[in-house]
C-alpha cells in the first residue's frame, strides 16, 4: 500500500486523513524531518510515498491529481508531494539535508518562519527534487483548491472556496479531451464521460473497456461479413456503440487516472485493428453478395495509413525544432480565433468520431462499395488538405531541426539492410533532394508494375533500383524542410506495390492475403511511432533486419510474382504475411508488457 506522511495532526474537523486513505494512502504522522526519514526507511521499496502538510486544505480531487497519477516520478500542488519508487533515492537525499524547518527552508529558498519545523516541508522537498534534476509534475488545477492557510481565517476562506466548487463535476467535465472532433465532442461525450463514472464505481479499468471495444467491433466486422441488409444495420450500430466504448476508455483513465503501460500500447492499436478488421468485415459481406471489394478495401487501409504517417512524420520533424514560426502557422493560429472555422477545420480531415459514423451510417444504408468509394474520396480529399498544409509551413518556416527529429525521421523510414548498405557508400545532400529521392524510387518501383504484364522480371529491376534510391535518402542526416514527406512516400511506395501486384495477378485469394500482409506490416509502423513517441526509439534492428526493411519487403514480393505464377503467389503472399505478423508481434508484446515500455497516452486531442 502507498504511504502518506503527514507533518503532524490534522485540526479538529479536517478531512484530510479520511480523504487520504480513500486514495488508497496508509496515513502516517511525522512529528519532525528525522521521523520522515525513518518513514520513508520502512516504506516498501516499491510503494509510493506522500508527503501531505498537515493544514492542507483543498479539494479530494487536487490530492487525487497530484499523489495518484503513475505517470510521473514526481508531483507536487501546494503543501502536498508525492514520489514513485524512481525517485525515492533523490528524496531520500533531500530528506536528509532538512534535519529542521530553517534547514529545509534555506535549502529551497523558502523564508524561515515562526512555525512548527514541518510547516513548509511538502513545499521545500519538491523545490529540492526539482534541484537535483528530478521533473516534478505539477498539475493544472483550474478552479480546484489546493491551500495550506496559516491561521483560522485564512482555513475558514480555503474551506469556504472548496464548498463553493463541485470537484466531482470538475473531475467529470476534465475526463474529456480540451480538443477533439466535432462528432466526438457533441455526438458522443456528452454521455460517454457519464459511462465513464459508471464503470469507475464499479470497478472496471480502462484496459477492461477498451478491450471491450475491441470485441464490439469485431462483432461489428462480423455482422458486415454476412452480407445482409440486417447484417449492415447491426454492423453500423455496433460500430458506433464501439467508439462510444473506445471514447469511454480514455475518458475513465482520466477520471480515475488509471494510466499504464499495457492501456497505451492496447490504445494505441486497438483503433486501426477495429477499423482494418471491419474494412476485411465489408469486402466478406460484400463477396457473398457477388462482389469483389478487397482492392477498395486495401486501397482504405493505404491511404489510412498512410494519413497518419503524414501526421507522425511531420509532428516528430517539428517536435522541438527551434525558430518554429510560419506565416501559414500564424494564419491557422487566426483561424482557430473564429469559432466555427475550427469545427469546420477538424471535420474535414475525417477524423476517426466523423470517419467512423460515416462508415456506419453508409454500411447500414448502401453498400460495401459504395462504404469504400465515399471513404477514399473523404480520405483522399483529407489527405490532400492536411499535406498541403504541412508542406506549406515547411517550406515557409525557418525551423532548424535537431539531431534526435533527424533519427526518429530515420526510424520511421524502417531502412533494411539494403538501404542501409547503399547509405554507407554514398551521400547525397540537397534541400529537396530527400523526397526528390523518395519519389523517383516509388516511380522506378511502381511504374513496371503498372505497365508491364505481371510476373515481368522489369518489376524486380524497378524494386532493386527503388531500394537504391531510398538508400541514397537516408543517407545524410534528415534534416531538410521536406524530409518528412520520405517515410510517408516509403509507405505509399511498399504498400502500394503490393496492392497492385495483387490486384494484377488475378488469382482468387491474391487480394486478402495482400490485404493482411499490408496489415502485418502497417501494424509494425504504427508499433515504431508510439515507441518513438514514447521516448524509447524504435524497434530493435535485429526485428527490422529479419523482416527486411521496406526496399527488402517491396522486392520479395516483386520476386515472388516473378518466380510464382498462379496459386503460388497468394501463397508466397500469405507466408510473408504470417511471418511478419508472428515476428513483429511477439517483439511488441514483449515490449509493451515489460517494465521499461513507456506509458504513452494521447492527450494532445488530436484526432485520429
Amino acid at each position: 500500500m502507498s504511504t502518506a506522511i503527514l507533518t503532524g495532526l490534522p485540526p479538529v474537523g479536517s478531512s484530510l486523513e479520511g480523504d487520504l486513505r480513500s486514495l488508497g494512502f496508509d496515513v502516517r504522522v511525522a512529528a519532525d524531518a528525522a521521523e520522515v526519514s525513518a518513514v520513508l526507511a520502512a516504506a516498501p521499496a516499491h510503494a509510493r510515498l506522500a508527503l501531505v502538510d498537515h493544514r492542507f486544505v483543498g479539494h479530494l480531487h487536487s490530492l487525487r491529481l497530484a499523489l495518484t497519477d503513475p505517470r510521473f516520478p514526481a508531483a507536487a500542488v501546494h503543501g502536498a508531494l508525492t514520489v514513485q519508487p524512481e525517485a525515492r533515492a533523490a528524496l531520500g537525499d533531500v530528506v536528509a539535508l532538512a534535519d529542521g524547518r530553517h534547514r529545509v527552508g534555506a535549502y529551497a529558498g523558502i523564508p524561515a518562519a515562526p512555525a512548527s519545523p514541518l510547516d513548509v516541508l511538502p513545499d521545500a522537498l519538491a523545490a529540492g527534487l526539482e534541484a537535483h534534476g528530478v521533473a516534478v509534475h505539477r498539475p493544472e488545477l483550474g478552479v480546484l483548491v489546493a491551500d495550506v492557510p496559516p491561521d483560522a481565517p485564512a482555513r475558514a476562506h480555503a474551506e469556504a472556496a472548496v464548498a463553493a466548487t463541485d470537484d466531482e463535476a470538475v473531475r467529470l467535465r476534465n475526463a474529456v479531451k480540451s480538443r477533439d472532433g466535432f462528432f466526438t465532442t457533441f455526438c458522443i461525450s456528452p454521455y460517454s464521460r457519464y459511462i465513464a463514472r459508471w464503470c469507475a464505481r464499479r470497478g472496471f479499468t480502462p484496459n477492461q473497456v477498451t478491450t471491450a471495444s475491441l470485441l464490439t467491433a469485431l462483432i461489428a466486422a462480423g455482422c458486415a461479413a454476412t452480407g445482409t441488409r440486417p447484417g449492415f444495420v447491426a454492423a453500423g450500430l455496433l460500430l458506433l456503440f464501439s467508439f462510444v466504448l473506445d471514447c469511454t476508455d480514455g475518458q475513465l483513465a482520466r477520471y480515475s487516472l488509471q494510466y499504464s503501460t499495457l492501456g497505451a500500447w492496447l490504445d494505441a492499436t486497438f483503433d486501426r485493428a477495429k477499423e482494418y478488421a471491419y474494412y476485411a468485415g465489408l469486402a466478406l459481406g460484400a463477396a457473398r453478395g457477388g462482389e469483389d471489394v478487397w482492392a477498395l478495401a486495401l486501397g482504405a487501409m493505404v491511404l489510412q495509413t498512410c494519413r497518419h504517417v503524414v501526421d507522425f512524420a511531420f509532428n516528430e520533424a517539428n517536435h522541438d525544432a527551434t525558430a518554429n514560426t510560419s506565416p501559414t502557422a500564424a494564419l491557422s493560429g487566426k483561424l482557430d480565433s473564429v469559432g466555427w472555422t475550427v469545427w469546420a477545420r477538424r471535420m474535414i480531415i475525417l477524423p476517426i468520431g466523423e470517419r467512423w459514423a460515416l462508415i456506419a451510417v453508409l454500411t447500414a444504408l448502401t453498400t460495401p462499395r459504395v462504404v469504400f468509394i465515399v471513404l477514399l474520396i473523404g480520405c483522399a480529399f483529407a489527405a490532400c488538405y492536411t499535406t498541403a498544409g504541412r508542406v506549406l509551413r515547411s517550406v515557409t518556416r525557418k525551423a532548424r531541426r535537431t539531431d534526435r527529429a533527424a533519427r526518429a525521421l530515420y526510424e520511421l523510414t524502417d531502412s533494411g539492410p539494403i538501404a542501409e548498405t547503399v547509405s554507407r557508400l554514398t551521400r547525397v545532400k540537397g534541400a529537396v533532394t530527400v523526397p526528390l529521392l523518395g519519389l523517383l524510387g516509388t516511380a522506378a518501383l511502381l511504374v513496371p508494375l503498372l505497365v508491364k504484364p505481371f510476373g515481368s522480371p522489369l518489376g524486380v529491376a524497378g524494386a532493386a533500383v527503388y531500394a537504391i534510391l531510398t538508400g541514397l535518402a537516408v543517407s545524410s542526416p534528415l534534416k531538410g524542410p521536406l524530409d518528412w514527406l520520405l517515410p510517408p512516400v516509403l509507405r505509399a511506395a511498399e504498400y502500394l506495390a503490393i496492392l497492385i501486384l495483387a490486384a494484377r495477378s488475378d488469382v482468387d485469394g491474391a487480394l486478402p492475403a495482400a490485404f493482411g500482409l499490408v496489415a502485418a506490416v502497417a501494424y509494425h509502423h504504427y508499433d515504431t511511432v508510439y515507441r518513438i513517441r514514447g521516448g524509447t526509439g524504435a524497434p530493435p534492428h535485429w526485428l527490422v533486419r529479419m523482416i527486411g526493411g521496406h526496399e527488402g519487403r517491396a522486392l520479395a514480393v516483386t520476386v515472388a510474382a516473378v518466380l510464382w505464377q498462379g496459386q503460388g503467389f497468394t501463397i508466397a503472399l500469405t507466408v510473408l504475411a504470417a511471418g511478419i505478423a508472428l515476428a513483429v508481434l511477439i517483439e511488441s508484446i514483449r515490449f509493451w508488457v515489460s517494465s521499461g515500455a513507456p506509458a504513452v497516452h494521447d492527450e494532445t486531442g488530436e484526432p485520429a
